[in-house]
Order: structure tokens, then C-alpha cells, then sequence
């Protein structure tokens, strides 16, 4: 094979890399959003703080398991990828 050859297993390494990183960004941004709104919310009624706390968790956790999701698609291509270069 020629160098040439393998230009598309780069860009595939490449690729994979920044998906994770784009999933790990949008992750953080989701939770801080959550975690902005119910401090709001929790500021204006502070009666139903527990009920906000409960669903900013639940939701937290439904957004990182969407991450790890994400995270193992995008470290798996880069095995896939990466293992046919070596």
C-alpha cells in the first residue's frame, strides 16, 4: 500500500476524535444548563426544591449516559480505524 492508501484511516481517527469531543462539550453544556435552571427555579419557589433537585439529577444522569454512549460509538471506530492502520 502506499501512503496515499491511507489518508481515509486518518481521517477516520480524526474523525472519531472529534466526535468525542463534540459529545463531551455538548454534555457539559446540557448540564450546566440543567444546573442553572433548577438554581433558578429553586431560588424563586425554594417549597418545591427537593422536586427540582430530583429531576435536574435524573436529568443529568440521562444526559451522561447519552455521553457515554456517544464516547464508547467514537472509541470504537477509533479501534476499528485504528487497529487497521498497525
Amino acid at each position: 500500500m502506499q501512503a496515499t492508501d491511507l489518508s481515509f484511516l486518518s481521517n477516520g481517527l480524526l474523525g472519531a476524535a472529534l466526535g468525542a469531543g463534540l459529545a463531551i462539550i455538548g454534555a457539559g453544556i446540557g448540564i450546566g444548563m440543567i444546573g442553572r435552571g433548577a438554581t433558578e427555579g429553586m431560588a424563586r419557589q425554594p417549597e418545591i426544591a427537593g422536586n427540582i433537585q430530583t429531576a435536574g439529577i435524573i436529568l443529568a444522569a440521562l444526559i451522561e449516559g447519552a455521553t457515554f454512549f456517544a464516547l464508547i460509538v467514537c472509541l470504537l471506530i477509533n479501534g476499528t480505524v485504528g487497529g487497521a492502520l498497525g
